[in-house]
C-alpha cells in the first residue's frame, strides 16, 4: 500500500517529460532551421530582406551528358529572343566564385524589361561537377577540361588529355555548343591575385562594355600566357565566335562577386553587340 504513491509520482514525472518533449518539438517547428535561414551564406528568399536574393526561377533543366563519375551536366534556356547567349557557370572545380552569379542570373535576367524577347539565354550550371565535388581543378580523371578542346593550339599531355575531347564533360559542352549556334559565350573562372574580363574572337567591344559596367580591366588572350586547347581558344579562334572569360578574384566572396558584376553581366547579355566581321579582321595576324 505504501508503494502506490511512489508509483504515481514516477508516472507523473514520465508524463511531464513526454509533454515537455512534445512542446519543444512544436516550438522548434514554428521557427526555420539554420539551413532554412541561410543558403550560400545569405538568407533564403523567405527569410531575406526585400530584394535579396532574387526570387528563384524554376528552370527547364535538360541533361547534356554525364561526368566521369556519373553526375549530370545540365543546361536550361530562358527567353525566346533571336540573340543567343550561353553562360557557363564553371569549368574548374576549384574556381567556384561564380556560383552565386549562376544561381541568381535567371531571375535577374527575367527582371530586365524586354530581355526575354530579345535574348535566348542558356545557363549551363557546371561543366565539371566531379571537380566541384572534389575541389580540384581537373575532373575525376585529373584532366583539365579547359585544355581538352580541339583548338588549333591543342597540346597532348596527360593533364590535358592525350587527344581533344577525350573527356565526357568536354564532349558534352563541345556538342552542345556546335548545335546551339550561340552569338556569345560567357564562362566564369577565377584568378589568383587579380580580376578582369578576358576575351577571344570577335568580342572586344563586348569585353569593353563589361569593363565599363564593372570596372574590371580588359585583357586580350593574345597578351596572356598560352592556353592550349582552352575553350576560349577553340570558340574564339577556331570557330570565330565571341567568348568572354570572366576572371573573378580567387577566394572572392561569391555574393560580392555577383554584386560587383551583375550589371555588367546583364549588359553584355542583353545589350552587347559586336561587328564580328570588323573585329575578326582586326584580330587577323598581320
Amino acid at each position: 500500500m505504501e508503494a502506490r504513491p511512489q508509483f504515481d509520482i514516477l508516472r507523473a514525472m514520465r508524463c511531464f517529460r513526454i509533454g515537455l518533449v512534445m512542446a519543444c518539438s512544436l516550438l522548434v517547428g514554428c521557427f526555420p532551421t539554420y539551413s532554412q535561414k541561410l543558403r550560400d551564406g545569405r538568407p533564403t528568399a523567405a527569410a531575406a530582406p526585400s530584394g535579396e536574393p532574387s526570387k528563384r526561377v524554376d528552370l527547364p533543366w535538360r541533361v547534356l551528358g554525364h561526368s566521369v563519375q556519373g553526375r549530370p551536366i545540365r543546361a536550361a534556356t530562358i527567353g525566346t529572343g533571336p540573340r543567343r547567349v550561353l553562360w557557363v557557370g564553371g569549368i574548374h572545380g576549384d574556381e567556384r566564385e561564380g556560383r552565386i552569379a549562376t544561381q541568381e542570373l535567371p531571375a535577374a535576367f527575367l527582371a530586365v524589361e524586354g530581355a526575354s524577347k530579345r535574348v535566348s539565354l542558356t545557363i549551363l550550371e557546371d561543366v565539371n561537377p566531379d571537380g566541384t565535388e572534389l575541389g580540384t581543378r581537373g575532373n575525376a580523371n585529373g584532366v583539365d577540361l579547359n585544355r581538352n578542346y580541339p583548338a588549333k593550339n591543342f597540346k597532348a599531355e596527360r593533364r590535358y588529355g592525350m587527344k581533344p575531347l577525350s573527356q565526357p564533360e568536354s564532349r558534352a559542352l563541345h556538342d552542345f555548343l556546335l548545335k546551339g549556334e550561340f552569338d556569345l559565350v560567357i564562362v566564369a573562372h577565377s584568378w589568383r591575385g587579380d580580376h578582369f574580363i578576358n576575351f577571344d574572337g570577335p568580342a572586344r567591344s563586348i569585353a569593353e562594355l563589361f569593363s565599363q559596367r564593372s570596372g574590371y580591366a580588359v585583357r586580350d588572350s593574345g597578351d596572356m600566357s598560352p592556353t592550349p586547347g582552352s575553350l576560349g581558344s577553340w570558340v574564339g579562334r577556331t570557330l570565330g565566335k565571341g567568348i568572354l572569360t570572366l576572371e573573378y578574384l580567387r577566394g572572392r566572396d561569391a555574393w560580392a562577386a555577383w554584386d560587383e558584376t551583375r550589371a555588367a553581366i546583364l549588359a553584355v547579355i542583353v545589350e552587347g553587340t559586336s561587328d564580328a566581321r570588323q573585329e575578326a579582321a582586326e584580330d587577323e595576324p598581320r
